[in-house]
């Protein structure tokens, strides 16, 4: 088919925090709460930060260098059975690209510090946009198989479960 041909991303920076391996990161940025942590944008990309000081959150788009191969059947942190990779956020995926919303507490040339990081030290990151809530949050009627499991989001942690098979 044409239209399937390789995209390639340059990374803009790389994030850095607490947590050298994927085991015990919170599993999503709303449970890892008051977790410091700071952005690094290449020179290059500097210019485009100007306002981004006048947001309080941010998205951050990312690369999941450390995940695994994919399966399309994956058994989520939440849940013991399998599912399909599409209703879950797992970081193995055919694409592994992470988003998270974290907290921008400071600016200082071109390092942002932030907080509620679910990240792993040295993620690639390919993007950052300003997270606005009047375009950003939406009522869900519905949270798949997520319904009887959501409860245990802020006692979750990676247990390595989609990590390369490499030691740190």
């Amino acid at each position: 088919m044409n239209w399937m041909k390789d995209v390639v991303y340059k990374p803009i920076g790389v994030v850095h925090s607490p947590f050298k391996v994927p085991q015990d990161v919170p599993i999503q940025s709303v449970a890892a709460e008051g977790v410091m942590g700071y952005v690094e944008v290449a020179g290059e990309y500097v210019e485009g930060l100007r306002d981004v000081e006048g947001f309080s959150h941010l998205i951050l788009v990312y690369h999941c260098h450390l995940a695994q191969d994919y399966s399309l059947l994956v058994r989520p942190f939440l849940d013991e059975k399998l599912h399909g990779v599409f209703s879950t956020r797992a970081p193995s995926r055919p694409n592994p690209i992470g988003v998270s919303v974290v907290r921008l507490t400071k600016m200082e040339k071109n390092v942002l510090h932030i907080q509620d990081v679910d990240i792993i030290d040295g993620t690639p990151l390919l993007d950052i946009k300003p997270f606005v809530p009047d375009f950003d949050q939406r009522k869900a009627e519905r949270i798949g198989w997520l319904t009887k499991k959501v409860d245990k989001l802020h006692s979750s942690r990676d247990d390595g479960r989609f990590a390369k098979n490499t030691r740190l």
